[in-house]
């Protein structure tokens, strides 16, 4: 039962974000681009930057949170007529909702769109499956070695993350009809720091972190110094961002003063990817990298073992990997209720 008030306050947390965005698209629309559109989203920031704060199942908090920050930087894009929104032909506004408040970009030039290859038809079974072994481990996890379960954690916040956003983006292809960004680019492939956060995880907030913090700052800092100090500076001011979002996720998650782990793991490789790509370019080649059978699983290795120093303590130390697997087996059984009844009802 109690999963189920978490579900009601859910849908009440969604409804107030989709009235929110038809104030946006039938109001803040018409308001010219600029400073005065900024200021009438305002209230909307202030709204989706507390809605999270209703729900308490890890699950829903996380995705909810997740959404609502990147419709925040979709509609501050918005306030300049810039981003994804900005491209919305009129008279659509389930597409405005689609867009301002999932994780997606339609695709502009499809065909253009070559450094993501065609993935083969096995991998998403296959990754279904890896994600539900790694649900069941859970139930052994006080048999197991602690250090055991840093892959498994790693896996699984890849996986969740991947399999939800697979699942949106066909819902949004049947639904519309459009091809839409991919937003990972199979991570445990990734070569260097930079080819890691730049063009294989997360994409999505890659691509609103860069018009919103990147390109700002790197604008500004030109005037006062060189192009590549301020490219350097806007990158770690990038990555400190992406840090305090997360921190505010976790606190959503955790309801438990910050403990600032998740932003020094977000400065740490922000430092470390200007570091990475300074030597690149003092090597004279912008592309110099080790060959992918030594980078790839240093890059691999630097990733987890900072994970597991900083970026996972916070969440384990207030069970949130617990409370998230359960709720995972608690949702199942209550979509199977509800569809045993309805199938007893039409019968």
């Amino acid at each position: 039962m109690k999963m189920e008030g978490e579900i009601e306050r859910f849908m009440k947390v969604w409804i107030s974000s989709m009235i929110s965005l038809s104030y946006c698209y039938y109001i803040v629309s018409r308001i010219p681009k600029g400073l005065l559109r900024f200021l009438s989203l305002l209230p909307i920031f202030y709204l989706f930057f507390i809605l999270p704060l209703y729900l308490s199942s890890p699950t829903l908090v996380g995705t909810t949170s997740f959404f609502l920050w990147l419709a925040i930087f979709k509609l501050l894009l918005f306030s300049f007529n810039q981003g994804p929104l900005a491209l919305i032909k009129p008279q659509n506004i389930l597409l405005f909702f689609s867009i301002a408040s999932l994780p997606i970009t339609p695709k502009q030039n499809p065909p253009k769109q070559n450094h993501i290859t065609n993935k083969p038809k096995w991998l998403f079974p296959l990754k279904l499956l890896l994600f539900a072994m790694i649900i069941r481990v859970y139930d052994y996890k006080q048999n197991l070695h602690p250090n055991l379960f840093l892959p498994i954690y790693c896996s699984h916040v890849y996986l969740s993350l991947d399999l939800l956003l697979i699942f949106i983006g066909a819902t949004v292809r049947t639904a519309f009809g459009f091809e839409i960004e991919p937003q990972f680019n199979e991570p445990y492939l990734s070569t260097s720091l930079q080819d890691f956060w730049g063009r294989r995880w997360n994409l999505m907030v890659s691509h609103l972190l860069r018009p919103t913090v990147y390109n700002p700052t790197r604008t500004v800092l030109t005037s006062f110094v060189s192009f590549s100090c301020a490219s350097s500076a806007a990158m770690l001011l990038t990555f400190l961002a992406s840090g305090l979002m997360h921190e505010l996720i976790y606190y959503y998650l955790t309801r438990v003063t910050p403990t600032w782990e998740v932003t020094c793991f977000f400065v740490l490789h922000g430092v470390c990817t200007v570091v990475e790509v300074a030597v690149k370019k003092v090597a004279g080649h912008r592309e110099w990298r080790l060959h992918g059978l030594v980078s790839g699983p240093l890059v691999i290795s630097f990733l987890a073992i900072t994970a597991n120093w900083l970026f996972f303590p916070q969440l384990l130390r207030n069970g949130v990997d617990t409370k998230a697997t359960e709720e995972y087996a608690l949702l199942i059984e209550i979509f199977k209720s509800k569809f045993s009844f309805q199938s007893v009802v039409i019968q």
